[in-house]
């Protein structure tokens, strides 16, 4: 025990934000669940996107073996982590222990959640309101974060979240409309500047108390915001002052 317990690193608050990254950013996993007439795991992948504090969210159909399974049996573990080139083993994963808990359609949490869903995996439109599909948050409650060789994590649930005031949270839809609408240059701006990213079709499709996601095409990227915010108020403030520095950086 004391020596796979040497091996663990001390997390940092550079680790917590790669956890957080690699969960806010990836649309796609592996969940392993119990299946419920023999208790064997069963592994299948599925599309993944977060709520606003963190709290990895799947949309699955009550026809599918792995929803039946938790269904029964909420106990679930999460894969994330995009493989990248070469050595599948070497790029960042994270391995999240969580709850399955199934969001009622009648909910205002329903509502707020298939929203955020729909901009991090607008193709699920085609299938969000068929009758058998239910959204399901996925409360971490533990995680092991594998930044490539020699870098392992011991986390906790909270680690992979953030705070999630109800006014922040209102505020996102409006905010991601109006940015995308109104001041595309700005969204573009972000991601030259924040991400070294080349040109490219970039939006903003999330916001949360400490930072913003942004795609172009089938990428996804995270940049934080300089400090956390709480407020609407905040946000509008944050965005401009970044967008403001990215624009005098990139005019030197």
């Amino acid at each position: 025990m004391a020596e796979n317990a040497s091996v663990r690193q001390q997390p940092t608050s550079e680790t917590y934000r790669e956890a957080k990254a690699i969960t806010r950013t990836a649309t796609y996993g592996a969940i392993a669940v119990l299946e419920p007439q023999t208790g064997a795991p069963l592994a299948s992948r599925v599309g993944v996107s977060c709520d606003f504090d963190g709290t990895p969210v799947i949309l699955i159909s009550r026809l599918a073996a792995h929803t039946q399974a938790l269904l029964s049996d909420p106990r679930c573990s999460l894969l994330l982590g995009e493989p990248g080139r070469g050595d599948p083993l070497a790029h960042p994963r994270i391995s999240i222990s969580a709850r399955a808990v199934e969001i009622d359609r009648a909910t205002p949490d329903h509502a707020r959640i298939a929203a955020r869903y729909l901009s991090h995996q607008p193709k699920a439109r085609l299938y969000v309101d068929l009758g058998d599909f239910r959204f399901f948050r996925l409360e971490p409650i533990s995680a092991s974060l594998n930044g490539g060789f020699g870098r392992a994590y011991d986390l906790t649930g909270a680690d992979l979240l953030s705070p999630a005031p109800e006014e922040l949270a209102a505020a996102e839809m409006g905010a991601l409309t109006h940015m995308n609408d109104d001041h595309a240059d700005a969204v573009a701006l972000y991601a030259r500047h924040y991400l070294k990213a080349g040109e490219g079709r970039w939006a903003l499709v999330g916001t949360d108390a400490e930072g913003m996601e942004l795609t172009n095409g089938e990428t996804m990227r995270r940049i934080w915001f300089p400090e956390p915010i709480a407020t609407a108020m905040d946000l509008r403030m944050t965005l401009a002052a970044m967008a403001k520095q990215a624009r005098e950086a990139l005019a030197k």
